[in-house]
């Protein structure tokens, strides 16, 4: 099974952002023990690099490590290098696809209207990130509507609440921040055992 089709099967990406690098590994753990099998570092967060290859040593390809809010070529390459498997952004940069495709990763850019998704997936983009999702769920559908062929993963306002409702209308994947991994997150003991509860909520949301 390739990235992508285990993306596909999995959907959930947790996403880390903010959050200290002797953190992530006890963060991957505890996402992990509760189901989780595919999780982004954003570039954005304190020594991202260093987390991806870590995670990536620690996990192997038991859980897929992403690298996400990537916005140039030369951090597609870095990312890829520390062991990155798949490459999100919040934008449309048609060159960090083209990119991502050449290094082998999968490529997840972000895009907001029918135009912007539709100018990705004929970039080459093996899944699109419709972000901000927090537009609501109705939203989501009319794109649907008129872009049935393409593969779509709701991103930026995901919750258990909604999640079930995103999947029905006919979501690929999910990109979850805040609702499941706090930003800043703590790798303390009870901290932890929250956080593989909520995990295990929202992989059992989806069944």
């Amino acid at each position: 099974m390739n990235h992508l089709e285990r993306i596909l099967e999995h959907k959930i990406i947790a996403i880390i952002r903010g959050c200290q690098p002797e953190s992530v590994l006890g963060i991957a753990g505890a996402l992990y023990e509760g189901g989780i099998r595919l999780m982004e570092v954003t570039l954005n967060s304190p020594g991202a690099m260093a987390a991806i290859a870590q995670v990536r040593g620690m996990f192997g390809d038991r859980m897929l490590i992403g690298a996400g809010t990537v916005l140039t070529v030369e951090e597609v390459k870095q990312a890829v290098g520390a062991g990155a498997q798949f490459i999100i952004s919040p934008s449309l940069d048609v060159d960090i696809i083209r990119q991502t495709r050449q290094m082998g990763a999968v490529s997840i850019p972000g895009a907001f209207t029918a135009t912007e998704i539709l100018t990705a997936h004929r970039s080459g983009a093996h899944i699109v990130k419709v972000f901000p999702a927090s537009v609501g769920v109705a939203y989501f559908r009319d794109l649907r509507g008129p872009l049935p062929h393409i593969p779509l993963m709701p991103t930026g306002g995901v919750s258990l609440e909604n999640i079930k409702d995103f999947q029905k209308a006919g979501a690929v994947a999910f990109g979850i921040g805040s609702a499941l991994v706090p930003g800043a997150q703590r790798a303390e003991p009870e901290v932890l055992g929250l956080l593989k509860g909520r995990a295990k909520a929202f992989v059992e949301a989806l069944r």
